[in-house]
């Protein structure tokens, strides 16, 4: 089994060890009463919010903490940006969980416009990310009120009840495919896994352009493949979906030299002339290599795997206001073209790149069966590219 399905399947077990299951099921029952959407409601909520820590899991109550937060994050009154905003005041805080310091510019630019909130932020990959979420939900431990995070971190999270679906005006510009299952997450940033060249070695004209050009035989022996196991299998579920599995079995018989390297570090590779021509590279190191001078270029060569980054509000959220405002805000152009600055691609009508026109792409983690898929990927890409190389 596979890193990440283990770590998916391993997370999936323990939840339901320790409970967590329950948990969700009793979050959306139909035992809870709704709130009345009143003003009522934030004195209700504040009450909720303040139960100390060490009490909410014994509390038949603390089920009201979960629903008041569904209730928040699927407003669509008029006067939800006033609602939020009061209810965020009074809250002044926001735990955010996110990988990486890419995100930091936006955090400057949200804490501008609402200066009554203090952003807190632990940093960690995405993989220990989930992993703190479920050992803190597990204890019963609820700190956490908004995620930017891997789109693949997330579906642990969400097959347990972790995230609570949310609905915001700003999802009219995206593209329904750019929203996860029940609507538990958005992306926010995005970059694609395509191929690469060296454009001192391979003229535009000789590059391949599409997948079925890569099984011309003067390819052979002359391509080069990230041994990441998520990046490649990504990369072959697309394949899978657009050519079919007999196409990847005739691409493993080009033999692709496979290095044990990050896709960051194969696209340096490219750019020495090591491996001139390569798979699993992504659009953003591309574009970010290419704005410094690195001769460098990026294909799609058909349908791509989205790599995204996306937004999302825990289900037992202690400042659930201010969660929802840093989502709205992430959503918004302004947050979207500063995502742009960094070489993100966006799913933003009004800040898709020019390049990115007509692009095929596919939300593999949107995909209902994606853990399932991505099992079977990787133990095709495990037999085809790096079994048969040892």
């Amino acid at each position: 089994m596979t890193r990440f399905a283990g770590m998916v399947k391993g997370y999936l077990k323990g939840l339901r060890a320790s409970g967590m299951g329950r948990f969700a099921k009793r979050a959306s029952g139909g035992r809870v009463a709704r709130a009345n959407p009143d003003a009522g409601r934030v004195t209700r909520i504040a009450r909720c919010v303040a139960v100390p820590l060490a009490l909410v899991a014994l509390l038949a109550p603390a089920a009201l903490c979960a629903a008041t937060v569904a209730e928040i994050a699927q407003d669509k009154s008029p006067n939800r940006q006033e609602m939020l905003e009061a209810g965020a005041r009074r809250e002044g805080a926001l735990m955010l969980y996110a990988t990486g310091t890419q995100i930091q510019p936006l955090i400057d630019a949200f804490s501008k416009l609402y200066p009554y909130i203090k952003v807190s932020m632990p940093r960690a990959s995405s993989e220990d990310v989930t992993r703190k979420v479920v050992e803190e939900y597990s204890a019963g431990l609820f700190q956490v009120d908004a995620f930017e995070l891997s789109s693949f971190g997330l579906v642990p999270l969400r097959e347990q009840g972790v995230l609570q679906p949310f609905v915001s005006p700003h999802q009219v510009n995206y593209p329904a495919t750019a929203i996860g299952p029940d609507g538990a997450w958005t992306s926010v940033r995005e970059s694609y896994i395509g191929m690469g060249y060296n454009t001192t070695k391979i003229t535009k004209d000789a590059a391949p352009r599409s997948y079925d050009d890569l099984l011309d035989p003067k390819w052979k022996n002359r391509m080069a493949v990230s041994g990441s196991d998520s990046s490649l299998s990504n990369m072959i579920g697309a394949m899978i979906l657009a050519k079919g599995e007999s196409f990847v079995r005739k691409l493993a018989m080009q033999n692709s030299r496979v290095y044990q390297v990050t896709g960051r570090a194969l696209a340096n590779l490219t750019i020495s002339g090591e491996a001139p021509l390569a798979l699993t590279i992504y659009s953003a190191h591309v574009e970010a290599s290419k704005a410094e001078g690195a001769p460098i270029e990026w294909i799609a060569p058909g349908l791509v795997s989205v790599t995204d980054t996306a937004a999302a509000i825990a289900a037992r959220a202690p400042h659930p206001h201010a969660a929802m405002l840093f989502i709205d805000f992430l959503l918004t152009k302004d947050a979207q073209m500063m995502y742009r600055a960094l070489g993100y691609r966006s799913a933003h009508k009004d800040v898709a790149s020019v390049a990115d026109a007509g692009l095929e792409k596919v939300y593999l983690a949107n995909r209902t069966n994606y853990v399932r898929e991505f099992e079977s990927w990787s133990r095709l890409t495990q037999d085809l590219f790096f079994k048969a190389k040892r």
